[in-house]
């Protein structure tokens, strides 16, 4: 059931509060400006509530009350505003009371009593009635004709207790103040009458009896006909001639009849259960029916559509299409009957729902905003066809006509105009053109055809089909050229037509899955009606329409897998330049997981993962890890969406965030690896079930058994890995995790991690025996306490095993030199057999006294460099420099004579003014020695 456009939106809310008997059971609507309106409530205590609601500010106020009776008040009728009256029913009694509620009710006696339903007269736009009471005689009219006047009115001189000479009660205006009532198997149309000073007042005149019907339950009266439901069906009777007859009768199983007057077109819906059937005033059907989702409780007419509320929701259909386009929930399902009213003339834009004592007020949204709000969802035709019931109505301005035809993208041929003369039209004369040409050449008549051509004329399908063919290769042939956009947008949607008709599916998916022009709305519906939904979906996902897309592509998933359609279909793709061809199913998959790749929607994505990896985990691993994307997904939306039992997807959407996004976020990094760390727990706890179960053979054992591992390996390599590379998760959880198992290697590096190196030795050293890992440890801590620390473990393990000799040798061979021999001698057990020891301790005591004798001559050497360096430094600093009256300054070229200079590293003079010029680090020829600095060779050691 669609629902397309907002028609009405919340306004207020109101509770009458008090006890049951303070629910409603009637409402009626009066409208006293744009802004506000009057609302009489009706309660199951025979109760009357006068309410106020200002629509400019949505507040809603008590003015008044008044009681009826014990009974509740079953309707209510506003008469006429200049009246200032309202009618009620309550109790079998009609109440007249003013329409501010300021003075007490007044009870109608007489012969009104024991009422069923009332049902007040109403006339139809451009109808001619009959008035059943006539006009007042002429003056010159006899006493007599007065008396049977008046005799006609009620018995005697009295009509309802009120003498014939009183003469201040005149006839209400026509029809707002004519009723029928329902009196049981009788029906009386009476007429209120006006007191001149305050308007209706209460008495009133018989106009006719007519023969009623059983248990009627409710009533219209239009022109001159009175519909009446009844238990057993819809009644017509005749308020002119009292003819009457039933229009249908209802099932033997059937709820209440409900008979709602239309005031726009000036018909009647009648109900039958969920089904409402529109009548004229002579009870003929007219137009559609309005199919409900339930039987509604009470009808209201709303301009162009219908407003039905039933158990707790209210729903909107339109008049003409019967279309579902609005529902709203107000309350609980079986909450109870509810009531609405809106305004009886049908133009009103207030609509009221009561369920128990409880009120609610809606009010209609403008239908420039309606429109607008289908041309942004690009309902263009929802739109347009609402335009078009409005300017019809009368109820759309000229500039909003103007500016929904400028919002639509297209004219209504896109470019293109209907043939001269239709197809079928064409091969049909032709046909009858060889008929006749067969019957002049009988006569005798020579004619311009061939005897072949007219032996053997083709079919009237194989014409039509040729002409379709042929036109759809010239369209083809049009497609190449550079036209404008809606001639292509015509040639695009055409060619799609003309292929369905010739059932060319491949051409017509290939058209809609490639560029194209094609007018998505006008081939939806036909596509859909055809059963073309692949097609249909090719185009949705072509214009944008991702969402439409992948509904199409999920119910292909759920119908194939629910055996609902034959998964017989096989449908070749091209993966990694090879040609795989995949069910139904998977297909459908592969065609979702397309869009998705592509989609920036965390909705969309979230929405229909699910079931695509539970056709394909390739595809939602696809889906997920897609670099086509220009924004990214976000992470914590797509894991909350990937299912628990994918373990598979999540990792490698977690290892592709992390490796091919260079994640850093801590959070993410632990959430892999404990993944990771689960998954090796699993495989080793399902490979240990398979070695100690009977699988029911030795070889399927072994087989089952190498599967695991194989699997367990990849795994455990995957944890390792990461654990190895990354510094950003939490080694504390992944250790509660791993704590009793049997992962010793992914501990180890845990313990790494965390600084233990005391335990990780001990897992390298005892519980993996691995001697290359624990020294290439003992290496990183660069310590030699670690390698004492680590030959301690090897000699005296500890934990119940024997000491490793060949272990704790191999470590003394590779790395003895780096030990100190006292303290090894001291570590080493008297069981060591001297055979494995000798040779180690014997080359670990001439690498120490090796080691020593390098440090005497490094020591010696050391000393010697020193002493150069040093003899060099003092020739240097007692060299001379003679200065005579020839010397001149190698900046200035002053002669120095008696001056003061100085002399730079690299030989050259200047005077004292000149030094102080340049400064002490740079000499006259640019060089500065704080940066350049001079060695010359003297200075260098040569030993």
């Amino acid at each position: 059931m669609a629902k397309s456009r907002p028609v009405l939106e919340l306004a207020a809310r109101f509770d009458l509060g008090g006890n049951d008997n303070d629910n409603i059971r009637a409402l009626s609507l009066c409208p006293l400006s744009d802004s506000q309106t009057l609302v009489y409530v009706g309660t199951f205590s025979g109760s009357l509530f006068l309410l106020s609601f200002d629509a400019s500010s949505n507040a809603v106020s008590r003015l008044g009350s008044v009681w009826l009776g014990v009974s509740p008040v079953e309707s209510i009728y506003i008469l006429d505003q200049e009246s200032g009256k309202v009618l009620v029913l309550c109790d079998g009694y009609l109440f007249l009371v003013d329409s501010l509620l300021a003075k007490p009710a007044k009870r109608l006696d007489g012969a009104l009593k024991g009422i069923d339903v009332v049902a007040r007269r109403f006339t139809g736009r451009d109808s001619v009635t009959t008035d059943l009471l006539p006009s007042d005689t002429p003056m010159d009219q006899n006493k007599s004709s007065s008396k049977k006047f008046f005799q006609m009115l009620g018995t005697g001189n009295r009509v309802n207790g009120i003498k014939s000479k009183d003469v201040r009660h005149q006839r209400a205006p026509q029809g707002n103040c004519v009723f029928a009532v329902s009196i049981g198997e009788r029906m009386l149309l009476i007429e209120l009458l006006c007191d001149e000073k305050d308007g209706v007042s209460g008495p009133f005149v018989i106009l006719k009896e007519l023969p009623g019907f059983t248990g009627v339950k409710s009533m219209v009266w239009l022109d001159d006909f009175i519909i009446a439901g009844t238990i057993h069906g819809y009644n017509l009777a005749s308020c002119v001639t009292g003819q009457s007859g039933m229009i249908f009768a209802l099932p033997d199983v059937s709820g209440s009849p409900l008979l709602k007057l239309l005031c726009k077109e000036w018909k009647v819906l009648l109900l039958v259960d969920n089904v409402g059937v529109i009548v004229d005033a002579n009870g003929q059907p007219v137009g559609g029916s309005l199919v409900f989702r339930r039987r509604p409780d009470s009808v209201g007419e709303l301009c162009i559509d219908v407003v039905a509320v039933g158990d707790g929701k209210m729903e909107i259909y339109q008049k003409n299409t019967g279309i579902c386009v609005q529902s709203v929930t107000f309350g609980p399902e079986g909450c109870g009957q509810s009531v609405l009213a809106a305004e009886e003339s049908g133009n009103g834009s207030i609509v009221a729902v009561a369920s128990l004592s409880k009120l609610i007020f809606y009010q209609k949204v403008a239908y420039e905003e309606q429109i607008k709000d289908l041309l942004r969802k690009k309902n263009y035709r929802e739109a347009i066809s609402l335009v078009e019931e409005l300017d019809l109505e009368g109820e759309i301005s000229k500039e909003m006509l103007s500016f929904v035809h400028a919002q639509v993208p297209r004219n209504r041929y896109w470019g293109l105009h209907p043939p001269p003369v239709p197809l079928e039209d064409v091969v049909d004369n032709g046909l009858m053109s060889i008929q006749r040409a067969i019957f002049l050449r009988k006569a005798g008549v020579e004619i311009p055809y061939g005897e072949e051509f007219l032996s053997n004329p083709s079919s009237r399908a194989d014409l039509l089909e040729s002409a379709i063919k042929n036109v759809t290769r010239y369209l083809e042939i049009s497609r190449e050229k550079k036209l404008a956009l809606p001639v292509m947008e015509g040639i695009d949607t055409l060619l799609i037509l003309l292929y369905r008709a010739l059932n060319r599916i491949e051409d017509m998916e290939k058209l809609a899955s490639t560029d194209n022009y094609c007018v998505v709305e006008e081939l939806e519906t036909l596509l859909n009606e055809s059963g073309h939904l692949r097609t249909l979906a090719f185009l949705y996902a072509n214009k944008g329409m991702s969402a439409e897309a992948l509904s199409i592509w999920r119910l292909f998933a759920r119908n194939y897998s629910s055996g609902l359609w034959q998964d017989s279909h096989s449908v070749c793709y091209i993966l990694d330049g090879e040609p795989i061809s995949f069910s139904g199913r998977e297909a459908a998959a592969a065609e979702a997981s397309r869009i998705l790749e592509e989609s920036c929607n965390q909705d969309l994505v979230s929405q229909h993962l699910s079931w695509i990896a539970d056709i394909n985990s390739s595809f939602g691993i696809q889906v997920l890890t897609s670099d086509k994307r220009t924004e990214d997904l976000s992470p914590e939306q797509v894991i909350q969406a990937i299912d628990p039992k994918k373990v598979e997807i999540l990792q490698r959407y977690l290892q592709w965030l992390i490796e091919d996004r260079d994640c850093n976020d801590p959070q993410l990094h632990t959430l892999y690896a404990l993944s990771l760390a689960k998954s090796a727990l699993e495989c080793m706890e399902v490979q240990n079930n398979v070695q100690e179960g009977d699988a029911g053979g030795v070889e399927v054992e072994n087989c089952n058994a190498n599967i695991t591992s194989m699997f367990q390996s990849y795994v455990r390599e995957r944890l390792q890995t990461f654990l190895q590379s990354s510094d950003l998760y939490n080694p504390e959880e992944i250790l509660d995790l791993v704590e009793g198992s049997e992962l010793w290697l992914e501990k180890a590096i845990l313990y790494r991690k965390l600084g233990q190196e005391t335990l990780v030795l001990q897992i390298l050293a005892l519980k993996l025996e691995d001697c290359e890992a624990a020294e290439q440890y003992c290496v990183e801590i660069g310590r030699p306490d670690a390698f004492m620390q680590l030959l301690d473990m090897y000699l005296d393990p500890q934990v119940g095993k024997e000491p490793m000799f060949k272990a704790a040798v191999r470590l003394l061979h590779n790395h003895g030199e780096s030990l100190d021999p006292l303290q090894v001698l001291e570590k080493l057990s008297p069981d060591i057999p001297l055979k494995l020891a000798s040779d180690t301790i014997l080359r670990m005591l001439r690498a120490r006294v090796h080691h020593h004798r390098q440090g005497q001559i490094a020591r010696n050497i050391s000393r010697a460099l020193d002493v150069d360096s040093r003899l060099a430094r003092l020739e240097e600093r007692s060299r001379h420099v003679q200065i005579n009256d020839a010397s001149l300054c190698d900046s200035c070229h002053a002669r120095l004579g008696t001056k003061l200079f100085a002399m730079y590293p690299d030989d050259t003079i200047i005077c004292y003014k000149c030094y102080r010029r340049l400064g002490e680090s740079t000499s006259v020829t640019g060089r500065d020695f704080k940066q350049d600095i001079l060695i010359k060779p003297g200075w260098l050691v040569n030993r």
